[in-house]
C-alpha cells in the first residue's frame, strides 16, 4: 500500500496525466480496471482560461473515485498558487505540478519541462503552491512531475528533487527522458534510481512501462515507490489489472477476449459521449476507437469508415458491427492479424 498525504491508495499503479486523453471517463475506467491513482489532464494557471469550456470540463470531477488529483501548469508562482487554491476549492484533494510536459505550446511559455532550466523559479513555484494549499488545517498534498533535465547535457533531476523535498512536496514523479528527448529513445531508469536514492519522499517511475514484466523490472531496478503508465494504457486500460495481478502472483492473466474488450469499449464510449456531448464527443472518441482497434484485422480501413459517422449513435453502431465481424474470425486478440 502507498499513501499520498492522508490518502491511502489501492496499489502502486498510476495513470499518467495526458492532455486530450485522461479525461474523467478515461480516469474512471482505468481505476475500475486496476489503477490505484489517476491525475487529471493539465489545467492552465492563467485565470483568463478558467471559465473556458475546456478548462471547466477538465475540472469536472463529478462522481469520480477518490482521491481526486488535478495537475496544474504555468510559470508564474502566484498564478500557480491561485490555480491550486481554485482547484482545491472545486474538489481537488491532491494538486500535481507539471514540470514534465515537453510540448512546444507549453514550453514556449516557459512552463512544463521548460522550467527545469530555471531552478530558482522552480523553487519559487513549489514554495508558492505548497504555502497556498499544502499547509494549515485545510492542507492537501502537493506533488510534482518532472523529466530528467532539459537535454542530455543538462540533467538536473536530482537537484530539482531535493528542491522539491525542501519545499514540502509530498511525492515526485520522474519521466525517464529529458525535455529534448520528447518520447524518443529509451527511458533512463538509472536517473530515476539516482533520484530515488537522493530524497526521502516517495518517487514514482514513468516511461516505457508497457508490460507486466517491464513494470516489475522497473520497480526492482529503480527502487521506486510506484510506477506511472501513460501511452501503454491508450486502448488498453486493462493493463493495470494485468500488472497488478503479475506483481501479486508472478503469473500473467489471459489475453482479454474480444467480447470483454467490446464491453469495456462500449461502456467507455457511452460515458465519453455523455461527458462531452454530441459534437465534441463524436470527434474526440475517434482516437480512443483507433487505439482499441489497433492490431485488429482490417482496422485501418475500418477507422477510415468510422470517421465518416455523423453522430455518436452511428459511430457506436459502426464500432460494434466491426467487433461482431472480428468475433467471426477469433475470440482472442492474440490470434488477430496486425493492422
Amino acid at each position: 500500500m502507498m499513501k499520498i498525504g492522508q490518502h491511502l491508495l489501492a496499489n502502486r499503479l498510476f495513470v499518467a496525466p495526458m492532455a486530450g486523453v485522461t479525461d474523467r471517463p478515461f480516469r474512471q475506467l482505468c481505476k475500475k480496471l486496476g489503477a490505484g491513482y489517476a491525475v487529471s489532464e493539465m489545467i492552465a494557471s492563467n485565470a483568463l482560461l478558467w471559465k473556458s469550456e475546456k478548462t471547466q470540463r477538465r475540472a469536472n470531477h463529478e462522481g469520480e473515485f477518490n482521491p481526486i488529483a488535478v495537475q496544474i501548469a504555468g510559470a508564474d508562482p502566484q498564478m500557480m498558487a491561485a490555480a491550486a487554491q481554485l482547484n482545491r476549492d472545486n474538489g481537488a484533494q491532491i494538486i500535481d505540478i507539471n514540470m514534465g510536459c515537453p510540448a512546444k505550446k507549453v514550453c514556449n511559455v516557459a512552463a512544463g519541462s521548460a522550467l527545469l532550466r530555471d531552478e530558482p523559479l522552480v523553487q519559487q513555484i513549489l514554495e508558492a503552491v505548497v504555502q497556498a494549499v499544502g499547509v494549515g488545517p485545510d492542507a492537501i498534498p502537493v506533488t510534482l512531475k518532472i523529466r530528467t533535465g532539459w537535454d542530455r547535457e543538462n540533467k538536473n533531476a536530482i537537484a530539482v528533487a531535493q528542491l522539491a523535498e525542501k519545499a514540502g512536496i509530498s511525492m515526485l514523479t520522474v519521466h525517464g527522458r529529458t525535455r529534448a528527448d520528447l518520447y524518443h529513445g529509451e527511458a533512463e531508469y538509472e536517473t530515476i534510481t539516482a533520484v530515488k536514492n537522493s530524497v526521502a519522499i516517495p518517487v514514482v517511475a514513468n516511461g516505457d512501462i508497457t508490460t507486466p514484466e517491464k513494470a516489475a523490472l522497473v520497480l526492482q531496478v529503480t527502487g521506486a515507490d510506484a510506477i506511472m503508465i501513460g501511452r501503454a494504457a491508450q486502448g488498453r486500460p486493462w493493463i493495470f489489472r494485468e500488472i497488478d495481478y503479475f506483481l501479486k502472483t508472478g503469473d500473467k492473466l489471459p489475453t482479454p477476449q474480444i467480447n470483454e474488450i467490446q464491453e469495456i469499449m462500449n461502456s467507455h464510449l457511452i460515458d465519453h459521449y455523455e461527458f462531452y456531448g454530441e459534437y465534441v464527443g463524436l470527434r474526440t472518441a475517434r482516437k480512443h476507437i483507433g487505439w482499441y482497434c489497433k492490431g485488429l484485422r482490417d482496422s485501418h480501413a475500418f477507422r477510415q469508415r468510422m470517421n465518416t459517422a455523423d453522430d455518436c449513435k452511428a459511430q457506436l453502431q459502426m464500432v460494434n458491427d466491426f467487433f461482431t465481424e472480428m468475433k467471426s474470425h477469433s475470440d482472442r486478440l492474440l490470434f488477430l492479424e496486425a493492422a
